[in-house]
């Protein structure tokens, strides 16, 4: 073996040696230098260049930044005995890399942990309260009610139609939440999170649904009362058109009447006048008017087929001599 690759080789190893020797921890990562599998010292959580042993020690890296899990959606049975699935889903990070590896090792280790913890305490939380808790977070709706059965009542008051949608069944109110849910599994998993060196930012009820069998009474229920409320509507509605149609029938016959009187006051004043006139026309020659009326009589009481048994000197036909 030559001087050359000799001198190539140590070279190789030197390279080797100072490469073994330093490492890197980037920003959003932290280091425990380990020596035959046993951690060394304390972890390192700043971003840096630094030195170990490169024959004896080891580097395990660990993120630091806000992590996420997402829960399995579980089946839970609520106080009030309703049915639900509840998907969740929480942010951990890790505060202690020490513990973290020495109990959970890894990444993949925390997770399965973390599905047993948090599913276990969102089973007991969730459990132990009403269906109600876990879907509001705060009485608005019963406020909403309220507000508006108020104005309601302002507008009746002032003469103004109001469709009223009645709220079927009675809408409990709140104590808890399901803010105060979320914070509760928090509470009592982050104690057990703590021992494996994982700190729970938070954890939320992503979505919560009804079993299917639960689901589908549920969606009858929602159907049978939009039915409800379009009968009342359908009904206030005929209500009010036989109001209208009332109310329009009235002024019809009110209109007629009006318009009736006048008429005949109009008509009595005409065939006043006229009587008058016909009355100075005659007046003025009674004899014409004697005849005029003779005349009349004829007319009604003659015609082809009538037959007279009189004397000659009958006042009757005393214009027919």
């Amino acid at each position: 073996m030559n001087k050359s690759t000799i001198i190539s080789i140590i070279g190789v190893l030197a390279i080797i040696a100072v490469t073994k020797s330093f490492y890197l921890v980037s920003e959003g990562k932290q280091a425990i230098v380990t020596e035959f599998g046993a951690p060394v010292g304390e972890p390192i959580t700043k971003a840096g260049v630094y030195y170990k042993n490169p024959v004896t020690q080891d580097v395990r890296f660990v993120d630091k930044r806000i992590l996420n899990w997402d829960g399995s959606p579980n089946q839970i049975p609520t106080k009030d005995k309703k049915y639900i699935k509840v998907d969740t889903t929480a942010r951990w990070r890790v505060v202690d890399a020490l513990k973290f590896i020495q109990t959970v090792q890894n990444e993949q280790g925390a997770q399965a942990r973390l599905d047993t913890i948090l599913d276990g305490y969102t089973r007991d939380v969730i459990s132990g309260h009403n269906l109600v808790e876990a879907v509001r977070n705060s009485n608005a709706i019963l406020d909403t009610i309220e507000s508006q059965k108020k104005i309601i009542e302002e507008q009746k008051a002032k003469g103004i139609f109001v469709l009223e949608e009645d709220v079927s069944g009675e809408i409990d109110s709140i104590k808890i939440g399901r803010e105060k849910l979320s914070q509760m599994i928090v509470e009592q998993a982050d104690k057990e999170l703590n021992a494996l060196g994982i700190k729970l930012i938070d954890v939320q009820l992503r979505r919560i649904s009804y079993e299917q069998s639960v689901e589908k009474k549920v969606y009858e229920r929602m159907i049978s009362e939009r039915q409800r409320i379009a009968q009342k509507i359908r009904s206030i509605g005929k209500g009010e058109k036989a109001k209208i149609e009332g109310r329009i029938s009235k002024d019809l016959k009110e209109i007629e009447s009006v318009a009736y009187r006048k008429a005949e006051i109009i008509k009595g004043k005409a065939e006043a006048m006229s009587t008058a006139v016909y009355a100075k026309a005659l007046s003025t020659d009674q004899e014409f008017y004697e005849f005029m009326r003779t005349m009349e009589a004829y007319k009604k009481s003659i015609s082809s087929e009538t037959k007279f048994i009189l004397s000659s000197d009958s006042q009757f036909f005393q214009f027919l001599k």
